[in-house]
């Protein structure tokens, strides 16, 4: 019995004729291969006129393929870029943060270094100082303004003596120990203390508020002489203060006089010198000279 064969005209048709086309191709190839093997040989002037037409044909298609490529190049640069920025920032605000701790801490002993020096300054030059103390504590809410310092007895401190730092008038020492003592600040309510202002020497009272700031009275005005961003120092009426310690800038006035904020704020101090009580020099009047009638 024979068997049945199955027969696909159409698909060996499209093969052969592919087979053919592909040959004739390969041959084709060859064929312009070798002529224009043979031209650039015989006649190079005309191959190269031959090259030149071929790369005006070709010239916007590689145009168009470098434009793309670059393209594509500078969006991978981009992409870098932007990478590398983020990892660079990341990196920059590790550095930061590290450093951070350190650039306080720095700064903070810059700072205390110049209160130092401006305490060293002070102590120099002023022949009445008898201690330097450390302030430890001083009472913020209380309406008796009080601080710690310090020193005591042995240091040669004794109630009555005033305190002052580098920034101005801090208070006087009401109570002694042996290694401490107490002093009531000049924004305590039962501390008075003489004061003129800086730029004529007007004089007046300045007397503690309680609540951080002082009440600052003129002695004789018919009217509020005071305005604000005054200045005050110690007038040195009446000895115990020495003059001229700053003790207060005016920050507003009302119908008596002005309400200052101190220049040296216990809460933001923590070094202070005592000093010995300022006695005025008494000035002696002339004696009286007699004229005879003659």
């Amino acid at each position: 019995m024979a068997l049945g064969t199955t027969r696909q005209p159409g698909y060996s048709r499209r093969l052969r004729y592919s087979l053919f086309a592909a040959y004739v191709a390969a041959v084709a190839g060859f064929v312009a291969g070798l002529l224009l093997f043979v031209v650039s040989i015989i006649d190079p002037t005309g191959f190269g006129a031959i090259r030149g037409a071929a790369g005006d044909v070709t010239a916007p298609v590689s145009a168009g393929g470098r434009s793309v490529i670059r393209w594509f190049g500078s969006v991978g640069d981009a992409v870098g870029n932007y990478i590398n920025a983020g990892a660079q920032n990341r990196r920059l605000n590790e550095e930061v943060a590290t450093s951070r701790p350190k650039l306080i801490e720095a700064k903070a002993l810059a700072q205390e270094n110049e209160r130092l020096r401006r305490l060293l300054k002070l102590v120099d030059r002023d022949p009445g100082a008898i201690a330097t103390a450390r302030i430890v504590s001083s009472s913020a809410t209380s309406t008796h303004r009080h601080a710690i310092l310090t020193a005591g007895r042995s240091n040669g401190v004794r109630a009555g003596l005033p305190v002052r730092s580098s920034e101005g008038l801090v208070g006087r020492i009401v109570e002694t120990g042996l290694f401490s003592s107490r002093a009531m600040l000049i924004l305590d309510p039962a501390s008075v203390v003489p004061v003129r202002r800086l730029t004529d020497g007007m004089p007046a009272i300045a007397t503690g508020r309680g609540d951080g700031t002082l009440d600052i009275r003129p002695l004789a005005a018919a009217r509020n002489p005071f305005s604000a961003k005054d200045i005050f120092v110690t007038s040195g009426v009446g000895g115990i203060y020495r003059p001229g310690i700053p003790v207060a800038i005016a920050i507003r006035v009302d119908s008596e006089g002005a309400i200052g904020r101190p220049f040296a704020d216990p809460d933001r101090i923590d070094l202070a010198v005592i000093q010995d009580v300022y006695v005025p020099l008494e000035v002696t009047p002339p004696p009286a000279v007699s004229v005879d009638g003659d």
